[in-house]
């Protein structure tokens, strides 16, 4: 029996909501170049369904296809500043927090010289 992926089932809110903005962005972007979705997927090399898939912000579409979408667009620089550990404000406290921990650690002396 295989196991469903409750993620493309049911995304968190937040996810579906974001992903259907960007497809709906990237729609837009293609419009406005007037590109069809036959054109759009020839340029990245993939079929109509999953360019489709992607303007419609389905789940399902993989990150590649949206990254190659950008870049087909001249938008792939935007997705290199998506998780970058300089704007990770959590990631940063959390390691800052560590290293301190790390410091703090005191072991015994030793007497073997």
């Amino acid at each position: 029996m295989s196991t469903r992926n409750t993620l493309l089932a049911a995304p968190p809110h937040a996810v579906e909501q974001s992903l259907r903005r960007l497809g709906t962005d990237l729609r837009t972007a293609r419009l406005r170049r007037n590109w069809t979705i036959e054109q759009m997927a020839g340029k990245i090399g993939t079929g109509k369904r999953a360019v489709a898939d992607a303007e419609h912000g389905k789940p399902s579409a993989s990150i590649a296809t949206y990254a190659a979408i950008l870049w087909a667009l001249d938008l792939l620089r935007q997705l290199d500043d998506v998780a970058t550990p300089e704007r990770d404000a959590e990631g940063q406290t959390l390691a800052l927090s560590s290293e301190r921990g790390r410091a703090r650690t005191k072991t015994g002396l030793s007497n073997d010289f």
